[in-house]
């Protein structure tokens, strides 16, 4: 069996470590997204003991089931949808997800902005951009990123606070990294979600401010 006690506090000491010895220093430590999907139910609550409070899902459907009845027992969690969101889903994901970072086209973010409003709990949205211009994946493309930025806080008055991207595999992932940073700087958006397990590290040196973690805190998921 995984110790993910003993996974949960290497991990946090390795951010706080990293974030140190980074140009972001003085900012605030990068907070860990503990990505849960497809992962045993008795693995998440390991890591709710261990004091994990954020969790990352990539599935509306999968999440509800896991998280509906957790979440009205642990009233300070915070659960962000970091998997690819469609339409007929807008209205159940405003619904259980504090924070959705995969924005990531035009039909999207008018359907939330249809849907959103002062009962909704989402209460804050990132920007996914495909860095590595991959068909296979979503996201804005770089070059159009700052328009759709301008779109989706003026036209739409979405309340974006930052950006996200998940580099290709087969890419040194710094310069994705570097990429990001660099449209989240002169956009004035503050908050990157950038950096998994495999990658963490690079990000924070970036300036990331969330990493999302899966397998190194609760080891292979099902298949």
């Amino acid at each position: 069996m995984e110790n993910i006690q003993k996974n949960y506090e290497l991990i946090l000491s390795k951010i706080n470590e990293t974030h140190k010895a980074s140009i972001f220093s003085k900012h605030t430590l990068p907070k860990l997204v503990a990505v849960s999907k497809k992962q045993d139910d008795y693995k998440i609550d390991m890591a709710l003991a261990c004091g994990q409070k954020i969790f990352g899902e990539n599935r509306v459907q999968e999440a509800i089931k896991r998280w509906q009845k957790r979440v009205e027992i642990n009233l300070d969690l915070e659960l962000r949808l970091i998997g690819p969101l469609q339409r007929n889903k807008v209205k159940q994901s405003l619904n259980l997800f504090d924070v959705i970072e995969t924005i990531d086209r035009d039909r999207i973010a008018i359907e939330i902005a249809k849907n959103l409003n002062n009962r909704s709990k989402t209460k804050s949205f990132y920007i996914q951009v495909n860095t590595g211009n991959e068909t296979q994946k979503s996201g804005i493309d770089p070059l159009e990123a700052d328009k759709f930025i301008n779109y989706c806080i003026r036209d739409l008055k979405l309340p974006i606070i930052g950006l996200m991207c998940i580099p290709p595999i087969n890419e040194e992932p710094s310069m994705h990294f570097f990429l990001l940073q660099k449209i989240a700087k002169r956009n004035n958006l503050f908050e990157l979600s950038m950096g998994m397990s495999s990658d963490y590290e690079d990000a924070i040196k970036f300036g990331a401010t969330s990493v999302r973690i899966g397998s190194l805190l609760f080891g292979k998921r099902q298949v």
